[in-house]
């Protein structure tokens, strides 16, 4: 009985996300044609397919370089990952990422298929903090050369306040998080604070748990072979190089002009932008603020059609890439809960195996035909 009236709410939530998507993916064509008009369609249709080819190629790559930062993130601490699963992993989160409201199911989805192949979600957190940590290093060093060009250079970029206060924003984001887990043993010895006095005991005590084997994962993933991290942290450079770098060819394909540093620091700022926007992948928000940082070098259609096409390439795409591989590796977690992945020992870390051949063995000291307590 309670199964048949809860379905009735998951239909009702089902349909709901589908309209949220709906509205996100139509918001993303009316915007642009609200800031162009209708010549829009006709710098779409002069579009040469050689940039759109370059394009593609290049977000596949920025697909394959996610998925190669993955296994070396995780180390093999999730048993043996090959670039095809590691990809298939990457793209299904990608594809949740664009598909809820602030990308709230990207985190979700990534830790809950780390979790079917025995990694917990405490030490996903940390793979999934070190994997954000280096995207913030990146864009704060690519700050700091935006502001040096800046400031040295005879440049005209609209809009050079942004930097500072972009910059600044960053590095307060960056302090804030640092600063919280470096004090996060002493912060939890602290009496709860008036939210976490809701929570029982046993539940304040069990977040304390995971908080710290997030700690303690994210300490081990720091702590990898330095040879590694730099292999991250250029993985990391090359993907964002290549992935804003496509405004700045929507751009030219447009016949419009403009400088590569003033596209990659509007893609910046209109993708923080965007986590405002109550609509999956941002929509509207993204659109209306790239399209306002073009516009004052390049006519409001021009600027337009480069919106239309780098978002095609950029979400578009990712939610038609990677609802594929959201179908089947979600549908096969639902399927089986516990996973397949889970119980296969050939997935499972050296430490996990060596526990369960020892879980498996009876003990020396109890009678063949009783059971074993513990003492």
């Amino acid at each position: 009985m309670a199964e048949r009236l809860d379905r009735p709410r998951r239909e009702r939530n089902l349909l709901a996300r589908w309209g949220w998507l709906g509205l996100a993916l139509s918001m993303a064509l009316v915007v642009p044609w609200l800031l162009g008009g209708e010549d829009v369609l006709d710098a779409l249709a002069d579009f040469p397919l050689g940039i759109l080819a370059l394009m593609l190629v290049m977000t596949v790559t920025c697909w394959n370089l996610n998925a190669l930062r993955l296994r070396l993130l995780l180390d093999g601490r999730a048993g043996r990952v090959g670039q095809g699963e590691a990809l298939a992993i990457e793209m299904a989160a990608k594809f949740a990422l664009c598909a809820t409201p602030g990308g709230s199911g990207g985190a979700v989805t990534l830790l809950a298929l780390l979790a079917r192949r025995g990694f917990p979600p405490s030490r996903g957190s940390a793979i999934f903090l070190v994997d954000q940590g280096c995207d913030m290093l990146f864009f704060l060093a690519m700050l700091g050369v935006l502001v040096s060009i800046s400031l040295g250079g005879n440049v005209t970029w609209p809009h050079q306040g942004l930097l500072a206060i972009a910059m600044l924003g960053l590095v307060g984001l960056m302090l804030l998080v640092g600063v919280s887990l470096l004090r996060l043993p002493r912060l939890l010895r602290q009496p709860p604070s008036i939210g976490l006095r809701r929570l029982s005991a046993h539940r304040r005590r069990w977040l304390a748990r995971r908080l710290l084997g997030c700690r303690r994962a994210l300490i081990a993933t720091l702590c990898l072979p330095p040879l590694r991290l730099a292999s991250i942290l250029g993985l990391c450079a090359a993907h964002w190089l290549l992935r804003y770098s496509l405004l700045y060819l929507a751009v030219l394909g447009v016949g419009g002009q403009a400088d590569w540093a003033w596209t990659f620091l509007t893609q910046m700022l209109a993708m923080a932008a965007s986590q405002i926007s109550i609509l999956p992948g941002g929509a509207g928000a993204a659109e209306l603020g790239v399209g306002a940082l073009l516009m004052p070098l390049m006519p409001a259609t021009q600027a337009a059609a480069a919106v239309v096409v780098w978002r095609l390439v950029t979400y578009h795409l990712y939610l038609l890439a990677g609802a594929p591989a959201f179908v089947i590796l979600v549908g096969r977690w639902l399927k089986h809960p516990s996973g397949p992945d889970t119980g296969n020992t050939s997935t499972l870390t050296p430490a996990s195996r060596q526990r369960s051949r020892y879980a498996r063995q009876p003990s020396a000291n109890a009678p063949p035909d009783s059971p074993r307590h513990p003492r």
